[in-house]
């Protein structure tokens, strides 16, 4: 019995694997690259809400342009709704020429009949995950908006919080929020358009809400009327949708992706005539 003790002991040892790092290393890497970026990003050229699927096109855009831009998400993963196609089925599809993007990310997808395309949604999600941290996005998650910074007639920046905390009881929740300043923000939070609210609460935009169903009609409208709805912010996605309460367009995503290109090409605009000035 001693012996067999001794002989697992020493096949023990000879097959460590990894190396010899603490608990505590582990835990003080983790916070040193949280706080690394968290400051690096307290001041950015471009905060987006939302990393679904027009907030991540936008943000891998801008990022390849040079710009330095930082995606909050109040849930703890990425992608939004483009993980799914709908009714919990996980094929996505997309209209031509959307198909494009899923060339220039090199997603593998099937023609479905002339000018329809689908893929697995796990695949095109991850492949555009991938590619805006390629480009040099940073993201923070768990991070739920509050507000807006609001100075000079212009949006600044936002100000957020802890997702947690708006889970804790009234009671206890006076845990104040922190701001982050940013010379453009995008509204890509979807259907809650929570910026755009902010500023519908204060009677400076008009929100009309989301309209039935029409796919057609829904994705042209939703890239064409991509753009800038108050000084500073900048609307793509189904919060423009929600906001100019256009047609929804279900589940598919091409509008999404041009909307988040769109809403990329006028945010830079919009930064190159504020280093202008």
């Amino acid at each position: 019995m001693k012996d067999k003790f001794m002989q697992s002991t020493s096949v023990a040892e000879k097959t460590k694997i990894f190396a010899d790092v603490s608990e505590a290393q582990i835990t003080r890497a983790i916070a040193e690259e949280f706080f690394s970026v968290f400051t690096e990003h307290i001041i950015s050229d471009v905060i987006i809400i939302g990393a679904g699927p027009a907030g991540l096109t936008a943000g891998r855009e801008l990022s390849l342009m040079g710009y330095k831009v930082l995606i909050i998400e109040q849930n703890n993963y990425l992608g939004g709704g483009y993980w799914l196609g709908g009714y919990m089925m996980n094929p996505v599809t997309v209209r031509a020429p959307a198909q494009k993007i899923w060339d220039e990310l090199g997603i593998p997808y099937k023609k479905v009949s002339d000018g329809l395309f689908i893929t697995a949604g796990p695949h095109a999600v991850s492949k555009l995950i991938a590619a805006t941290c390629d480009a040099g996005v940073k993201f923070l998650n768990l991070t739920k908006f509050d507000d807006l910074v609001l100075k000079y007639g212009r949006v600044s920046g936002l100000v957020v919080n802890w997702m947690p905390v708006s889970a804790l009881p009234r009671n206890i929740t006076c845990v104040d929020p922190v701001a982050l300043e940013s010379k453009m923000v995008i509204d890509a939070s979807g259907h809650d358009s929570v910026a755009v609210k902010r500023l519908v609460d204060r009677k400076l935009v008009e929100w009309k809400g989301m309209n039935p169903m029409w796919v057609e009609d829904g994705e042209d409208k939703v890239v064409e009327y991509t753009g800038e709805v108050y000084p500073g912010l900048v609307i793509a996605g189904m919060s423009v949708t929600e906001t100019y309460g256009l047609p929804r367009m279900g589940p598919t995503f091409g509008s999404m992706l041009f909307s988040g290109k769109r809403a990329a090409e006028i945010t830079a605009a919009k930064l190159k005539e504020l280093n202008r000035s």
